[in-house]
């Protein structure tokens, strides 16, 4: 029993240790909750001191972009401002300028109409006047008609003949003047090439010619040729292939044949009997045999040094050879060999002015009257005769075509061939370079007289020059200045139609007036 107030104190004290627990507990908690909601108020009290600071700095910054942004915009406002004020007052302008414009326009427009009518009103009056006018012309027309007997279309066609006559006298003294530029400059270009060419080409040229004829020491020696009943001609005939004519021409034997070498064995074989003294059939054949020996050999080095002289290489040797044979081929006294040398020397030259290949223009000048070593032997033109025999010995298509060319028998293609044309022309056509038969030479000349004659207002037409060149003396009163130009045109262009011709010819109109008066 005296346990149970022990317990009951006992909890009476743990009751009043675990109130005084409590309440301590909830003073202390009360304690720091008001220590932890100053600490609050004092956070947020500072927080809202720092938001508050936030705040201003904002609405300042706010304020300064606004301050800033306002400025601009009431600067640009001011800039558009006066930007549409100056656009008002250039409309203003602009339109005040209209305005005047209008009224310009409205000042014209009724001038206009003032003028219209008075333009009207002369239209109707020329018209008036036109009319009367056409009447007054008819009616003159046709007095003037009467008068002079000439019909409108006659005095029309009369004034044609009369323009075409003016027109053609200008075009004729045009044309003069043209053709003395042209001519002038391409003479002046033309002979520079040609004179340098012939001063770079400074060899002698001596034209060697085949003798057909042997001078006897006697009259004696002819019946010692002759031989017995003639066996001795008779052998030297047959051996060299050509006739002997012995005739009454004093100490003189003429051998004649179309082979020229034949005919220079002949020769040699004539002279060595004649020097000799022995002269029978075995020693004919002997001398004959002799002599071809050497003519083979002098033909043979004599294409090679052509080749030589002229610098041009692998030529066939059937082409040497021929070319070696020319030296006893002569056209017009001209001998042929020196002639080909002397083209492709000019050749040569003119393509080293004119920057042409200078190895092909030899080479063709010097093969360019190959056809005349055989053309005695084969029928047709020497000029494609040797075109033939080069195509045959593989040389190329444009010395082939060169070679053809030179003579016209086919028209020239590239600059060689015309240079291979200038060259031969330049080297055969020379005075002096060739001898025509007398024959031929008047003939040209009468043809070229005949030609002159054939045009009307002609009084004499000479010749001269060796027919290079043909003057002309014509008719004052039928022939004007502008006509003399034309008709030495018409001339030159019958010839080439007509005659054909080495070089050029010159034709020189003359037309003269006198004035004679006697002093008493």
């Amino acid at each position: 029993m005296d346990f149970y107030p022990v317990i009951g104190g006992a909890l009476a004290i743990l009751l009043i240790g675990l109130g005084a627990g409590f309440l301590l507990h909830k003073k202390v908690t009360a304690s720091r909750f008001r220590l932890a909601e100053q600490r609050a108020k004092e956070a947020v009290e500072e927080a809202r001191k720092k938001a508050e600071t936030i705040r201003k700095e904002a609405e300042i910054q706010a304020k300064d972009h606004f301050f800033r942004s306002r400025a601009e915009l009431e600067s640009e406002a001011k800039e558009r401002r006066q930007e549409l004020h100056n656009m008002e007052k250039r409309l203003l302008q602009k339109e005040e300028n209209l305005e005047k414009r209008v009224d310009l326009l409205d000042q014209k427009e009724v001038t206009f109409s003032k003028r219209e009518k008075a333009l009207l009103q002369q239209e109707k009056i020329l018209n008036e006047k036109e009319k009367k006018y056409s009447a007054m012309i008819e009616e003159q027309r046709q007095m003037l008609e009467r008068i002079a007997e000439v019909s409108t279309e006659e005095a029309k066609e009369r004034l044609m003949k009369l323009v075409e006559s003016e027109m053609r006298h200008e075009s004729a003294k045009l044309i003069k003047k043209i053709e003395d530029e042209t001519q002038s400059l391409a003479d002046k270009r033309a002979k520079e090439i040609i004179i340098s060419a012939i001063q770079r080409y400074a060899a002698d040229y001596v034209a060697e010619e085949t003798v057909s004829v042997v001078n006897l020491p006697n009259e004696e020696m002819k019946g010692r040729i002759i031989g017995r009943e003639g066996r001795n001609i008779r052998a030297l005939e047959a051996a060299t292939g050509v006739d002997l004519i012995i005739d009454d021409t004093p100490e003189a034997v003429i051998i004649s044949g179309f082979n020229p070498i034949r005919r220079e064995i002949a020769r040699i074989t004539l002279e060595r009997l004649i020097t000799d003294g022995r002269i029978h059939p075995g020693r004919i054949e002997e001398i004959v045999a002799k002599a071809e020996q050497e003519i083979e050999q002098e033909i043979r080095e004599s294409g090679e040094r052509a080749t030589f002289d002229v610098g041009v290489h692998g030529i066939h040797p059937e082409l040497i050879k021929m070319i070696g044979k020319l030296k006893f081929r002569t056209s017009f006294a001209q001998n042929v060999f020196q002639h080909s040398l002397e083209v492709s020397f000019l050749a040569g030259a003119m393509a080293s002015e004119l920057g042409v290949n200078i190895k092909q223009a030899k080479r063709a000048g010097l093969l360019h009257d190959i056809g005349k070593a055989i053309d005695h032997e084969v029928e047709g033109s020497h000029a494609l005769i040797g075109a033939d025999l080069a195509k045959k010995y593989g040389e190329a298509q444009g010395i082939i075509h060169a070679i053809a060319a030179h003579h016209d028998d086919e028209k020239p293609q590239n600059i060689i061939a015309i240079l291979i044309q200038a060259s031969d022309a330049l080297s055969a056509a020379r005075p002096g370079a060739r001898r025509e038969m007398l024959e031929t030479y008047v003939k040209r000349l009468e043809d070229l007289e005949r030609i002159a004659y054939s045009f009307p207002g002609i009084n004499k037409a000479y010749a001269i020059q060796a027919g290079r060149e043909i003057r002309v003396i014509v008719e004052n009163e039928e022939i004007s200045d502008a006509d003399a130009c034309m008709l030495s045109r018409d001339i030159a262009r019958k010839i080439e139609n007509e005659l054909s011709y080495p070089g050029q010819i010159k034709i020189t109109v003359i037309r003269e007036i006198r004035a004679v008066e006697y002093a008493k």
